[in-house]
């Protein structure tokens, strides 16, 4: 088997005001407070002498490559990302950032908000419209009854409640 992985197919490009200032956030801890303290243990690493042998200065050049991976990724989604910040004009629709109520058919009641693919971990409620809940749920209309098919099966649901 070769090396080659395919590249990884990119998310929705929307997200909410809250998501875009965590990353922006992150983005900011990264470039200026943790890479220069990196930079400056390498640095100090290097001084001492064989760097063929020197664990602090292996372990932290591999860890600038780390940062800088992750700053690269983050400047670049953030160029490309579509912050939402209002409310569409059919708020009986579920759109983006949508907080909704579903019931299940054993009459459990669940209420999800659907966020971009940066953001459905900050909480517990949140899922991703590139879910398959999230892209089941997306252009749906309150009282719409929907079947959710999943490996493990399937389950019927019905929107009680849009909010935004």
């Amino acid at each position: 088997m070769g090396r080659f992985r395919p590249p990884a197919k990119s998310g929705s490009q929307y997200i909410t005001p809250a998501g875009a200032a965590r990353l922006r956030e992150e983005l900011d801890a990264l470039w200026r407070r943790e890479r220069p303290q990196v930079t400056a243990a390498v640095a100090a690493a290097a001084a001492q002498g064989d760097r063929s042998e020197n664990a602090e200065y292996t372990y932290g050049k591999r860890r600038l490559r780390e940062i800088d991976r992750r700053v690269r990724f983050l400047r670049a989604r953030l160029a490309g990302m579509t912050v939402v910040s209002q409310a569409p004009s059919d708020r009986a629709r579920v759109y983006f950032g949508a907080r909704v109520t579903l019931e299940s058919d054993a009459g459990e009641r669940r209420q999800h908000r659907i966020v971009g693919p940066d953001e459905f971990d900050m909480s517990p409620e949140y899922i991703s419209m590139d879910s398959p809940l999230g892209r089941a749920l997306l252009g749906k209309r309150l009282d719409d009854q929907f079947v959710l098919e999943l490996e493990r099966g399937s389950s019927s649901y019905t929107i009680v409640a849009v909010d935004y």
